[in-house]
C-alpha cells in the first residue's frame, strides 16, 4: 500500500529539457531523506460513442466551452489513472486544465466513488482557495472534468526550492488553508488530502486547493483507509473510523513540513510512517518559531476529541491562537493580504512551473471522432508505445452505466 515517490527537480528546471529524466520514476528502495519527501501520491485500498453532457457548473461553460472546440496543447500533471492536460479555448484565447481518466482504469482501482464524489463536490462549492470546476463529460472511455488553469505550479515545488519557508511566508499560507477547511467542512466535507501537492499557486500568488478525488460529505464517521503516508491521522491508520479532525492533523503536518523541510514522520516505507505516527514523538530543530511549534503540537494531538479544530469552537479554535493574532480573517478571504511568493508566467497558458511529462497519444475528442492523434508537439512523432493503452479496453454497457451521472 506505499505511495509511489518521485524525484523532484529544482523549481528553475521544471520544463527547460525534454532530455531530463522520467519524473515518474519509482524510488521505493532508497533510504536518502530527499526521496522520502519527494512528489507523493495518494493511494486507495476501497474502494454511445458520442460525449454525453452532465449538470454544469455555473452558467452554461459546457457550451461557452466545448470539448470537441477545445485544443489540447501538453501535460501538465499525472496521477495514478489520469492525466491533466493544458487546453486552450482559442476563441477569446482562456486557458483550462483538462482532467481525463480512463474508465477501465477508474473500474479496475475501483475508484468509481471517489471520481464521482469528486464532481459531486465540486459542483456544489465555490471558494476563492478552491479550484473551480467547469464542466465534467463522458464518452465509452473516458471520463472529462474541465478545470480552471492554475499556471503558478504547486506549492511543493516552491518548498524544495525554498528548502523552508520562514514563519511568516508559512503563516500565510497556513491562514489560507484554514480559511479554506473552516469552508468545508461548515458543508459536512472532509478533505482527506492535504499536502503541498494539492496545493497551486494563482498568478498572484494565493493558495488554490485542488485533487477533490477523496473529499467526502461526512456527518459522522468512515473507514476506508486513504491519502498520503506521511499525512495520515492516527485514527486512519488504526481503522477506528475518522471524521474532520483529520484534515486538521495533515495541516499540523503540512506546518511543521513549511517550517522544517520535511514531515515529521517519514521512513524507507509506509508501515515505517505509520508506526511513528502512532508512537507520536516530533523532533523539532533549533531556530523554530516557537508559536508556531505550539499550532503544530495541539494540531498533532493523538486523541481526536483533543484536536484544536475539532473541539466545539471548530475552526474558530484554530483562528484564534497565537500564530494568527495579526490576521484579520475576512481579508484572508477576501485576497487582501500580500502574498510571499509571485510565481514567475508571462502568459495565462505558461507551464514553465509545472513538469515536463512524456506525451500520450490520445483518442482525438473533435467532431465525435475515434481517430487517435499526440498532443502539443508530439502529434507528429509519438510512437506506439506512448500510446494509452487503457483507452483501448472494451467496456461493457453496464460499465459505462456506471459513470451515467457523471
Amino acid at each position: 500500500m506505499a505511495c509511489a515517490k518521485v524525484q523532484a527537480r529544482p523549481i528553475q528546471s521544471l520544463r527547460q529539457s525534454q532530455n531530463s529524466s522520467n519524473p515518474n520514476r519509482q524510488n521505493n528502495n532508497s533510504s536518502n531523506l530527499d526521496t522520502m519527501v519527494g512528489r507523493r501520491y495518494t493511494f486507495s485500498e476501497k474502494s454511445p460513442p458520442t460525449v454525453q453532457e452532465t449538470r454544469r457548473v455555473g452558467e452554461d461553460p459546457l457550451v461557452k466551452y466545448p470539448l470537441e472546440h477545445l485544443e489540447l496543447k501538453t501535460t501538465i500533471g499525472t496521477g495514478t489513472f489520469g492525466r491533466v492536460i493544458l487546453a486552450r479555448h482559442p476563441e477569446g484565447d482562456d486557458y483550462f486544465a483538462l482532467k481525463i481518466m480512463p474508465m477501465a482504469e477508474v473500474i479496475r482501482l475501483k475508484q468509481v466513488e471517489h471520481v464521482q464524489s469528486e464532481k459531486d463536490i465540486l459542483s456544489a462549492i465555490k471558494y476563492p482557495f478552491i479550484v473551480d470546476l467547469m464542466w465534467t463529460k463522458h464518452d465509452n472511455r473516458f471520463l472529462y472534468m474541465l478545470f480552471e488553469y492554475i499556471c503558478g505550479g504547486e506549492l511543493f515545488f516552491y518548498l524544495r526550492n525554498a528548502g523552508r519557508f520562514t514563519s511568516s511566508m508559512a503563516n500565510f499560507y497556513t491562514a489560507e488553508i484554514v480559511s479554506t477547511l473552516d469552508y468545508l467542512h461548515e458543508r459536512n466535507i472532509v478533505y482527506r488530502d492535504l499536502k503541498p501537492e494539492n496545493l497551486l499557486l494563482d498568478r498572484e500568488g494565493h493558495l488554490k486547493l485542488t485533487d477533490f478525488g477523496f473529499a467526502k460529505y461526512l456527518d459522522d464517521r468512515t473507514y476506508t483507509l486513504c491519502g498520503t503516508p506521511e499525512y495520515l491521522a492516527p485514527e486512519i491508520i488504526q481503522s477506528k473510523g475518522h471524521n474532520k479532525a483529520v484534515d486538521w492533523w495533515a495541516l499540523g503536518i503540512l506546518v511543521y513540513e513549511m517550517l522544517v523541510g520535511y514531515p515529521p514522520f517519514y521512513d524507507d516505507n509506509a508501515f515505517g510512517i505509520y508506526e511513528k505516527i502512532l508512537v507520536g514523538k516530533v523532533t523539532w530543530p533549533k531556530k523554530i518559531d516557537g508559536i508556531a511549534k505550539d499550532l503544530v503540537r495541539k494540531l498533532l494531538v493523538q486523541d481526536r476529541t483533543k484536536r484544536l479544530g475539532n473541539m466545539k469552537n471548530g475552526a474558530e479554535d484554530v483562528k484564534n491562537h497565537r500564530w494568527f493574532r495579526h490576521i484579520d480573517w475576512d481579508d484572508v478571504r477576501n485576497k487582501k493580504l500580500q502574498p510571499p511568493v509571485r510565481p514567475h508566467v508571462t502568459h495565462r497558458g505558461d507551464t514553465r512551473n509545472f513538469y515536463e511529462y512524456p506525451e500520450l497519444q490520445i483518442p482525438s475528442v473533435t467532431n465525435g471522432s475515434q481517430q487517435t492523434e499526440g498532443i502539443s508537439s508530439a502529434s507528429d512523432t509519438a510512437a506506439a508505445e506512448n500510446s494509452w493503452p487503457e483507452a483501448e479496453v472494451p467496456l461493457l454497457q453496464s460499465d459505462i452505466n456506471l459513470f451515467q451521472n457523471f
